[in-house]
């Protein structure tokens, strides 16, 4: 029997569903209540740069029932130990920090040293980065013992992946449904190759967080009645990084090296885009601006609905891509990736570049006021 036949006749499947449904239960119940708090607190995004796809103040705390939907699903389905409280811990701190950015709009320096201690506390309680896989298969030396580098390393990347995520928010549904596929990318991974109880609770723990995304997403998806913010595209890159800690990194093999660069493929590389985009211009790497991947995707003529269904679909073909990797070894991943990247170009050509060129874009479309939005991307773009 395979691996995915494992996964099906195993038990283990309904528990990871159950915290998956409880989640969204939880997370879909609590959006509408979020919703009127975030009005009543002045948690609210009102178009007022070139950044911004609405035209009238949308709420922007809807990460807060993301939040409770997690925590609901972890607190009944999950044992915590040390490691887990100290990444609770800090995920807490991160969602306090997102209220009060959506809601008074903070500088992007004192949010970046809550960040780092945010992580700090969840590295210090056991969440962190031991040992690496050596991506040099030649090397006689299978891994690298990273020692008291594994403190700084693991704050880097969750601090990291923790503002990527943040940085993709700029399009209805798109940083939310991302994650989804990431963390449902994540929970795949840990049913394949688990071997311990830590990798069931990776499992449960992502599909507590796929959960409480969906549950959200009805309420995100264009046109958008509330958006998660900072309070949610900061917590959904902060779990992400830490859970990837104990699970992804933690095995002994090249794909512990590759494969959290699949799952969250896109916000990484958005991220590192955008910093050597504004290097490059001589720019505050820090400084906001309007050339994301979804931006330079709706410059092009794409809706927003079609600019997030094609990354979406870039999310869903990396995190396949890292499933094949764990299942199937290197060569099928590879074969796997090209073959959908030539499928990518060919659907490209066939259904979306013609239409695209043809439509005009919505920014120069008159008589329609239809400022950009980023809608996470405040201070720090």
């Amino acid at each position: 029997m395979n691996g995915f036949g494992r996964i099906l006749a195993s038990q283990d499947i309904w528990y990871v569903l159950l915290a998956l449904v409880i989640a969204a239960v939880v997370s879909c119940a609590a959006t509408p209540l979020v919703k009127v708090l975030s009005v009543k607190v002045g948690a609210v995004d009102v178009p007022k740069d070139a950044r911004r796809m609405h035209d009238h103040p949308i709420p922007r705390m809807g990460g807060l029932a993301i939040f409770f939907g997690f925590v609901a699903a972890m607190l009944l389905m999950v044992q915590l130990d040390t490691a887990k409280k100290g990444m609770l811990l800090g995920a807490v701190i991160i969602v306090v920090l997102g209220i009060f950015d959506d809601i008074y709009a903070l500088p992007a320096k004192p949010k970046f040293l809550v960040q780092i201690a945010a992580a700090l506390i969840a590295v210090m309680a056991g969440n962190r980065i031991e040992v690496l896989s050596n991506p040099n298969i030649f090397s006689e030396n299978p891994v690298w013992q990273l020692g008291v580098l594994s403190i700084p390393i693991t704050v880097i990347w969750i601090v990291a992946i923790t503002n990527a995520v943040n940085l993709i928010d700029g399009l209805d549904g798109l940083a939310c449904g991302v994650s989804t596929i990431s963390a449902a990318t994540m929970l795949v991974i840990a049913l394949l190759v688990r071997e311990m109880d830590s990798e069931m609770d990776v499992a449960v723990m992502m599909a507590a967080l796929a959960g409480a995304c969906i549950g959200f997403l009805p309420y995100n998806f264009n046109p958008a009645k509330i958006f998660m913010g900072d309070t949610g595209a900061t917590f959904l890159g902060f779990v992400m990084a830490t859970v990837s800690v104990n699970g992804m990194f933690k095995q002994y093999t090249i794909i512990s090296f590759v494969v959290p660069f699949l799952m969250l493929g896109l916000p990484i590389f958005d991220v590192c885009f955008a910093v050597v985009r504004r290097l490059s211009h001589g720019q505050n790497p820090m400084k906001p601006d309007r050339g994301h991947v979804h931006h330079r995707l709706i410059d092009m003529g794409f809706s927003q609905k079609q600019a997030v269904g094609v990354l979406y679909v870039i999310s869903a073909i990396l995190g396949l891509s890292a499933v094949v990797l764990t299942a199937g070894g290197a060569e099928k991943a590879m074969i796997f990736l090209l073959a959908m990247a030539a499928a990518a170009v060919i659907a490209w050509k066939v259904f979306l570049a013609g239409p695209a060129q043809e439509r005009p874009s919505e920014l120069d479309a008159p008589n329609e006021a239809q400022p950009p939005e980023e809608e996470g991307e405040d201070d720090h773009g």
